[in-house]
């Protein structure tokens, strides 16, 4: 009967490569995870983390153990096999940080942008109303004055007023829509 806590490392892979032997697979499990989960537990700073890649690593192991290499140093061969795995974990983790990150800024800015979007046609809509509402004549005079650039005289001239007629019907459209819409939006309005 072979007692295989006597057997050399090469002696176990040999067997588990060879032969798939479970006990000597046990044995190696049994000599490696506590090393090899301390030091992966040292690396990542987490127990959970440490001991899924320790499991991910003698799964492996066992699922490729026809391919386990003829090596005189199977502890460096693990460790060289989990060092790989902590920098894949490590890498992808940073991956996944960085999307998270970026995905999150990007719902914020999203957020931000469609509610000020929504604001803005809130505001426009009741701009828009308000200077509905106004007069008909008190209307063209000040959506001339705000739309096209003219100058007062210029819409003087073109709608057959006075100038003096011009300055009132801003005035006043201004002051009803300061009324209507309140001091915030109407200083927006001005703004825009």
């Amino acid at each position: 009967m072979v007692i295989y806590s006597n057997l050399s490392d090469q002696e176990l892979a040999g067997l588990l490569r060879s032969q798939s032997d479970q006990r000597a697979f046990s044995e190696l499990y049994t000599r490696y995870k506590g090393v090899l989960h301390g030091h992966a537990y040292k690396k990542l700073g987490n127990l959970e983390e440490a001991r899924d890649l320790i499991q991910e690593l003698f799964s492996a192991l066992w699922n490729k153990r026809d391919a386990l290499p003829d090596t005189h140093n199977l502890s460096g061969y693990l460790y060289t096999t989990l060092r790989n795995r902590i920098l894949d974990f490590v890498a992808h983790r940073q991956v996944e940080h960085k999307y998270l990150k970026s995905l999150q800024h990007f719902i914020t800015e999203a957020n931000f942008i469609t509610d000020r979007q929504v604001r803005e046609r809130e505001l426009t809509r009741l701009i828009e109303d308000a200077v509905n509402e106004l007069p008909p004549k008190m209307r063209e005079v000040f959506l001339m004055s705000r739309n096209t650039g003219k100058s007062h005289k210029e819409i003087a001239e073109e709608l057959n007023i006075s100038e003096s007629t011009v300055k009132n019907h801003v005035k006043a459209a201004l002051k009803v829509l300061r009324t209507k819409l309140g001091l915030f939006a109407y200083i927006l309005f001005l703004l825009k």
